[in-house]
């Protein structure tokens, strides 16, 4: 079986030595650059399973890789690494289309569980869309077999992952979805997990769908218990 091809972008030699040391231990080929040009040079001549990405590149800034990479395939997992500390800079880069991010200094037990939960889920096969080629809800329109959707506002170009969330959302409309279900189906990580990831791409459905983010109808928090996804807000009792 061919390994899994991971393409790690990062400049810190000591931090690169130690990633590569210990994803080819864990059985992944591992093709490592510390630059952005490099970066878009790898990606152009090989085919990846996940792309490792450091935001703080030397010649450029790794959401702008991040951007490029995701507009060319958007179905490619990229799992941030930043050394900031802001949450404004984890969503950006949320926001460009990567599906998870961790903050340095991590623990490489925790770099590693997170590899693995994204290619997990990553090769899943996606289960049959054919029900949501033509999703309607509100003023909004989901087809998820060509991973794209039409707001009031925009055309949206959708990624894999935010594909699988709405799809558990369509498939539970109207029930609570926990969080370790979410976790668990959508990222393929343990349900003991805890990430913040999971909350900044409930805030990201909200704003592409929701007609006032800050009081969803569609996309509603169930205190203590999760997330519910409705339809028809007005069909529904609050």
């Amino acid at each position: 079986m061919k390994k899994p091809h991971i393409l790690l972008v990062e400049d810190e030699p000591n931090i690169a030595r130690g990633l590569v040391f210990n994803l080819e231990a864990e059985g992944f080929a591992v093709t490592h650059v510390d630059t952005g040009e490099a970066a878009r040079d790898a990606f152009e001549l090989n085919g990846f399973n996940l792309v490792v990405l450091d935001l703080m590149l030397p010649d450029c800034h790794g959401l702008d890789v991040c951007r490029e990479i995701r507009s060319r395939d958007p179905q490619l997992p990229i799992l941030m690494l930043t050394a900031l500390s802001e949450e404004e800079d984890r969503i950006a880069g949320l926001r460009e289309g990567a599906d998870d991010y961790l903050t340095k200094p991590f623990s490489l037990d925790e770099f590693l569980l997170r590899v693995h939960g994204i290619l997990k889920r990553s090769g899943w096969y996606r289960p049959p869309r054919s029900d949501f080629e033509d999703y309607r809800f509100g003023e909004n329109q989901v087809n998820l077999e060509e991973m794209s959707a039409v707001t009031p506002r925009e055309e949206i170009r959708l990624t894999d992952l935010e594909s699988r969330m709405l799809e558990t959302f369509f498939r539970n409309e109207g029930q609570v979805v926990g969080r370790e279900q979410l976790l668990q189906s959508v990222w393929g990580v343990a349900a003991d997990t805890e990430t913040r990831t999971l909350d900044n791409f409930i805030v990201r459905l909200r704003k592409y769908f929701e007609i006032n983010p800050a009081e969803p109808r569609h996309f509603q928090t169930v205190r203590k218990r999760g997330y519910r996804f409705v339809r028809d807000p007005d069909r529904v009792p609050s």
